[in-house]
């Protein structure tokens, strides 16, 4: 179900709670939601939906992908970006890494650690910015 955008920043500060089988459901939403977005956005947090808990939604390119509880185990080749967000007016500045190694679980619960460079990595750090409560 497309579900309206999360604008309340008191909300968005919160530290998003671990996810668990039972929000399978609200990673659909998550899904339904990003895709109805294609033109303005590339990434969800679960906050920007209203829920408070540990899942992204990112596009890899040809399709969009769940994450579950993703974790940033390593980054490096720090560079300044100027990044939007649909529940934030404007641009923004953000310190960003060019490679992140992260530990998620996907869509069917399976553990996963996967490196991911460029604007893919980008996107990743931005949502789990939501997720720790960091507004850009």
């Amino acid at each position: 179900m497309i579900k309206n955008i999360c604008k309340d920043t008191m909300f968005l500060s919160q530290k998003a709670e671990p996810a668990t089988k039972a929000d399978t459901a609200a990673a659909r939403d998550l899904l339904d939601t990003l895709n109805a977005h294609p033109d303005d956005c590339v990434g969800m947090a679960a906050n920007m939906i209203g829920v408070n808990k540990a899942i992204i939604a990112v596009n890899v390119g040809f399709t969009n992908i769940i994450m579950y509880n993703p974790v940033i185990l390593k980054k490096k080749g720090a560079f300044d970006a100027e990044e939007g967000c649909l529940s934030l007016e404007g641009e923004r500045r953000a310190k960003r890494y060019s490679e992140i190694e992260v530990e998620y679980e996907d869509a069917d619960w399976n553990k996963r650690r996967q490196k991911f460079t460029g604007w893919m990595a980008q996107i990743i750090q931005h949502e789990c910015d939501h997720l720790a409560g960091i507004l850009i």
